[in-house]
């Protein structure tokens, strides 16, 4: 049974951040990891991805790869993401 991921963060600018996340799909694909992301409406520069993902073990092993690391901070990424993880009561 998938797990839903809510990400949360700021970023310094949302269109290149936003290019950096598109560029990176092929590897959630292959993660299983489906992924939207989204931006405030009254603050572009406030992340949130949702997606849903195979397991929070997957994810966390996913997430804490060196390449997606540099990725993630190259991308204009303001400190340390707000991560949930939600599954249907």
């Amino acid at each position: 049974m998938s797990v839903t991921v809510i990400v949360s963060f700021q970023v310094t600018d949302f269109d290149v951040w936003k290019a950096v996340f598109d560029d990176d799909e092929n590897n959630r694909e292959k993660a299983g990891i489906a992924a939207t992301a989204y931006k405030e409406v009254d603050n572009s520069n406030q992340v949130h991805v949702i997606g849903t993902v195979p397991s929070k073990e997957e994810f966390l092993a996913f997430f804490a790869q060196p390449e997606l690391q540099k990725r993630i901070q190259d991308s204009g990424t303001i400190g340390p993401p707000d991560i949930k993880f939600l599954e249907l009561g």
